[in-house]
């Protein structure tokens, strides 16, 4: 919502503010479709020279998290807790065996299918499941284990990440692509020399468009929608160092209770339940699951 209404108010502000002192939009629309092929164009090029498929692809995926936001909602902090404190539990008080059946196979175990969304994202459920395999596998020492968990957590960030990163390089490139298209509308102007002043001041106006656009385009939308994409790639990115933090303060030796309440202080204030909430929400868990 905030996004769409940035967007109104960038567009308000400046075209309203060039009508308010006196300018005319011939000029501009007259030049925009040309100049928007020259600096358009080439940034589309030189992002697609300047990454991986991989990442052109996750990029044209994720733009709609500039007006969604992060997928993960209040209701999936809370889901992440319970699995999180269910598989705690059963390795505490049912040992590494009963345990074994559920992270082999998450796709038919009782404990992941109550949560199909945490069960969508491979990462979650693949980084849930080889961390508790390491620990069945008499990995215990908390340091070696947070130590991987922490390198797999910043190999996922840092490719999770790409689109904006990718974004940012394309907004630092526009302003210089604005240029190239001014000057080669100052290089038609400079052929036309001999043309009449009134004529030549549209032609060299039509020119300034091109540098107009590309710092328009750049510090108005690409790097705010950049820097957006990099708030919510951060904010996602917590929802898997709570896995991290439970898992490994279970493995201190603290209770499953303990360990989810570690892992409730990680959670954004603004979706983070109360500790009685997190209580009510654990005690609502039917006793045959799992």
């Amino acid at each position: 919502m905030f996004q769409i209404i940035g967007i109104v108010v960038v567009f308000a502000t400046v075209f309203g503010g060039y009508a308010l002192a006196g300018g005319h939009f011939d000029v501009i629309m007259h030049a925009l479709p040309h100049e928007m092929i020259v600096i358009g164009g080439s940034a589309i090029g030189a992002f697609l020279i300047g990454n991986k498929p991989k990442v052109v692809m996750k990029t044209a995926g994720d733009l709609g998290k500039i007006f969604t936001g992060p997928k993960w909602k209040g209701s999936d902090y809370a889901d992440l807790l319970s699995l999180l404190f269910l598989l705690t539990k059963m390795m505490k008080t049912k040992g590494v065996i009963a345990l074994e059946s559920h992270i082999e196979n998450p796709k038919e175990s009782s404990i992941f299918t109550r949560y199909p969304r945490i069960m969508k994202d491979h990462f979650a459920t693949d980084f849930i499941c080889d961390t508790l395999r390491m620990m069945t596998m008499n990995l215990e020492d908390p340091h070696q284990v947070e130590d991987h968990m922490e390198k797999q957590l910043e190999k996922h960030h840092h490719e999770a990440a790409g689109p904006a990163h990718a974004l940012q390089s394309m907004a630092d490139a526009l302003p210089a692509l604005g240029i190239v298209a001014a000057v080669l509308g100052v290089i038609k102007t400079m052929g036309s020399i001999d043309s009449p002043p009134s004529i030549l001041g549209a032609m060299i106006g039509g020119a300034l468009v091109g540098t107009f656009m590309g710092v328009f385009l750049a510090y108005g939308f690409v790097g705010p929608f950049s820097s957006y994409m990099q708030a919510v790639y951060d904010e996602e990115h917590q929802f898997y160092k709570i896995i991290q933090d439970v898992l490994v303060a279970h493995l201190h030796g603290n209770a499953a209770q303990i360990s989810v309440e570690i892992g409730r202080g990680g959670i954004p204030s603004k979706m983070q339940p109360s500790f009685l909430e997190l209580e009510k929400t654990l005690d609502e868990i039917p006793a045959e699951v799992g």
